[in-house]
């Protein structure tokens, strides 16, 4: 049977719904937050916590001492865990409950991880791969070749929210599918797995 891989991010997660929170406990507008925020490629690559949030800081004009580092960072990590995609869980579970071999790709950092790995929707998951435990991410063509590795197969349906990674996945010969809905997956996946319901 063929694997179904999933990305995290605007997936089985929303958009993180942290951000407007965070950003009134840093007192700063939330766009001029934002773009900081989501300059996150070397965070996703392995850099620490502290190295992240200083970069924040300093385009902001601000400094976070450890305390600080850590309860961003929780803020963070809660606002992106503590409410997943209801119909993508659902889907995750139906996927599962046919025994269909499931992972986890997710471009996301190494204290994220450590977390995700213990919600009860992972325990659905053969194998969860995150970019900062490697120090290289999607759409890099080594997280292919270490995802096929690490699962055993190459005949892969990916499912990724991002055009470029889906990019990526195809050149490495992945069957690469763009993410917009729970709904429209369950309808392709149907045609793969023809006793996952409605």
């Amino acid at each position: 049977m063929r694997w179904v891989v999933f990305d995290f991010g605007e997936v089985i997660s929303q958009r993180n719904p942290a951000l407007p929170a965070i950003a009134d406990r840093l007192g700063v507008p939330l766009v001029d937050f934002e773009a900081a925020y989501w300059n996150r490629d070397a965070y996703d690559r392995g850099c620490s916590d502290e190295e992240y949030w200083t970069t924040i800081g300093s385009s902001l004009g601000l400094t976070f001492d450890s305390a600080a580092v850590r309860e961003l960072t929780a803020l963070d990590n809660a606002g992106w865990l503590d409410e997943p995609v209801a119909e993508t869980v659902a889907l995750i579970e139906d996927l599962a409950a046919l025994d269909v071999p499931l992972a986890l790709l997710s471009n996301a950092p190494s204290t994220f991880a450590r977390l995700a790995e213990e919600v009860p929707w992972a325990g659905h998951f053969r194998h969860l791969v995150f970019s900062g435990d490697l120090g290289f991410a999607k759409p890099d063509a080594a997280i292919w070749e270490h995802t096929s590795s690490v699962i055993g197969s190459s005949d892969v349906i990916f499912l990724d929210d991002r055009q470029s990674n889906v990019e990526g996945a195809a050149a490495a010969g992945w069957d690469a599918r763009l993410w917009t809905s729970a709904l429209a997956a369950r309808a392709q996946l149907r045609t793969e797995f023809r006793d996952l319901g409605a």
